[in-house]
């Protein structure tokens, strides 16, 4: 939470939560204060997110996230509440304290994660340095023959690691702990015998672990290296390839293990170099490796991105899906890369991504079909790029022939499990028509078909947290509440009527109303009013009053929805709906009452009777009896 005169407060005084997170997700005006979008914390094809522009929080009416601009951070970039401090006010240009943590284990991790960026970074700064060495040369020519020239190879960082398992590691042992290099995944060590150490006596294996240094060696040896960038440009890793040719040479492309600051399947290649481009173009091309999509992008296809390492993952889809939801894909058009696209499409299809399919010519990859054909070649392919189930119906007539009824079969069971991934019925359905035409097949029995793989979808529906149901009155006492420019508990609170106001105050007529006459006792709203009564002196956030995640969910739409201005005739015609709701509830107890006391003539069955005769004039009153008219 910020707390006025912290920096977190400093901080979020200056942001606006709009710009921040449309760096991420696109918003829409969607009112005089609003601005809506899809929510990156779920799969949706209509927005249900918004955003508060004065008030500074956000909400998401389909799976009930709220919460300000440093949550947002916190939970997209999957980061401590410190570390979003800091990236908003880097992203301000706000000068960064010195960092204070909850805890040792947080100051330790933060810590750590900072030295392996910066270990990350001089790795990155000493294969550059190694490429333009003599011992680069060969790595120069294996550059220069792919096609790049200087300005690309400085652009994406490319470097050369010696053939020494040595000179990285004794550039940076002065520097680093040998557990920040260990946990670097630059490095790999030998393990010592068990046996031999349980053998060996202590001052031994003291001696042992002085020397536990020199038993540490590179993993990257004799490899061009491809520097790989989290979306904000800080390298977390890197990728390998080896210039050796014999049988000790290890695998063609070498990546990073995963680390404290890596992750494989949450990174997408080259996405900080095209996040501008895809947002500005509204689309992406998603490409297979490293050298394809430098290739591309070199040649002037800036919205290029590539899968890092990895099969395309689930959490690469929901990461794209915050700059654009149009993609094309075009992997190699082998059996292998047939089958990753297939892979991929699935995963897009499930985060409903408009995709379309790029297929080359045989034998040629996005790199090699550049370097043969040209970009402008290149360009012309990618506008005759293929829709999705256009390219999926091609591969099953081509697999299986549709002129005789096996073949039709086969070519529906190939194609069916990719229909059931589409989440809109509306969609499947003009799917289901569409390859029917297609293969020649009876278009009631696929549509039979179809309504029984759509029974059986596994793609579950994000569910929206069940919102506590709240009256319109109290909605808007709840708003007239939360319009105070600080909340003040305690404070005697007069209502405009005794004179004691010069000026309407929409707040402190609802305190006036809660207050006095207990207007919100045994409401569904009842916990949100008090909180909100008895908040803290000083916060400056209404957000951050609610203690109760269902209330802060309650409160957010609430705000969200401020349609009406907050007037006195407005807030007076809620009172007295709040007012004839209880002594509706007044009079359902009474009757009750009455009920079991029925055949006696007794004192309390009369007083029930004047109590009952009260209630009723009560509610014929036009003012609803306000308070002071409750005489028997």
């Amino acid at each position: 939470m910020a707390n006025p005169g912290d920096f977190a407060y400093t901080v979020k005084q200056q942001a606006d939560i709009v710009r921040i997170i449309g760096d991420y997700i696109k918003l829409k005006k969607a009112g005089a204060q609003n601005y809506s979008g899809l929510c990156p914390f779920h799969g949706e094809k209509t927005p249900s997110f918004s955003v508060h522009a004065t008030r500074q929080f956000y909400h998401c009416f389909g799976c009930g996230v709220s919460g300000d601009v440093f949550s947002f951070v916190q939970k997209v970039e999957n980061i401590t509440f410190p570390e979003s401090v800091r990236l908003v006010a880097q992203k301000l240009g706000i000068p960064l304290p010195k960092a204070t943590y909850s805890s040792p284990g947080e100051a330790k991790e933060a810590k750590l994660r900072a030295q392996l960026l910066d270990v990350q970074e001089r790795a990155a700064a000493f294969f550059q340095e190694c490429l333009k060495r003599p011992e680069g040369a060969r790595a120069r020519e294996y550059l220069t023959g792919r096609g790049l020239n200087e300005d690309t190879i400085v652009r994406f960082r490319i470097g050369y690691a010696p053939d020494s398992g040595f000179l990285l590691r004794d550039r940076l042992a002065g520097d680093f702990s040998e557990e920040v290099l260990r946990e670097s995944g630059l490095f790999s060590w030998k393990q010592e015998d068990s046996r031999q150490q349980s053998a060996v006596s202590s001052q031994q294996s003291e001696a042992g672990n002085r020397k536990s240094e020199g038993a540490m060696y590179s993993k990257f040896r004799n490899r061009v290296m491809f520097p790989i960038a989290n979306e904000v440009g800080k390298i977390i890793a890197f990728t390998g390839r080896t210039l050796a040719t014999d049988e000790k040479a290890g695998p063609k492309y070498l990546n990073s293990p995963e680390t404290g600051i890596y992750s494989k399947g949450r990174v997408l290649f080259n996405l900080d170099h095209a996040k501008e481009a895809i947002r500005k173009l509204d689309y992406a091309i998603l490409v297979e490796g490293q050298m394809d999509c430098i290739s591309v992008y070199a040649a002037g296809f800036h919205n290029v991105i590539a899968s890092s390492g990895t099969a395309f993952t689930a959490l690469q889809a929901k990461l794209l899906g915050r700059f654009t939801k149009n993609v094309i894909v075009n992997f190699d058009p082998d059996t292998a890369g047939a089958k990753a696209t297939e892979r991929t499409l699935s995963l897009l299809v499930e985060e409903e991504f408009n995709i379309r399919v790029l297929t080359l010519e045989q034998g040629f990859d996005p790199d090699l079909y550049i370097r043969r054909k040209g970009k402008d070649a290149y360009g012309e392919a990618l506008r005759g790029s293929q829709k999705y189930f256009d390219y999926l119906i091609d591969r099953a007539r081509a697999h299986f022939p549709v002129r005789s009824a096996e073949g039709k079969v086969k070519a529906v069971n190939y194609l069916l499990p990719h229909i059931q991934r589409v989440p809109s019925r509306i969609v499947r359905d003009e799917l289901g028509q569409e390859i029917a035409q297609k293969l020649g097949i009876d278009s009631a029995v696929l549509r039979q078909e179809l309504r029984h793989v759509a029974a059986e979808r596994s793609a579950a529906a994000v569910k929206a947290p069940v919102e506590v149901q709240a009256t319109d009155a109290e909605r808007i006492l709840i708003r007239a509440l939360a319009s105070a420019r600080q909340m003040q508990p305690g404070a005697e609170h007069f209502s405009a009527r005794d004179g004691a106001e010069e000026e309407f105050d929409p707040a402190r007529q609802a305190q006036y109303a809660f207050q006095r006459e207990g207007l919100h006792r045994g409401m569904a709203t009842e916990s949100l009013v008090e909180a909100l009564l008895n908040a803290t002196a000083g916060v400056a956030d209404v957000m951050d009053v609610p203690q109760i995640e269902s209330d802060r969910r309650l409160l957010a739409s609430i705000l969200l929805k401020e349609e009406e201005e907050l007037t006195p005739e407005l807030l007076e015609r809620a009172v007295r709906a709040l007012r004839k709701i209880h002594f509706k509830r007044d009079m359902a107890r009474v009757l009750r009452e009455l009920q079991s006391e029925k055949g006696q003539d007794s004192v309390q069955r009369n007083k029930l009777l004047r109590e009952l005769e009260r209630i009723k004039r009560a509610l014929m009153d036009p003012g609803l009896a306000a308070e002071g008219d409750d005489a028997a």
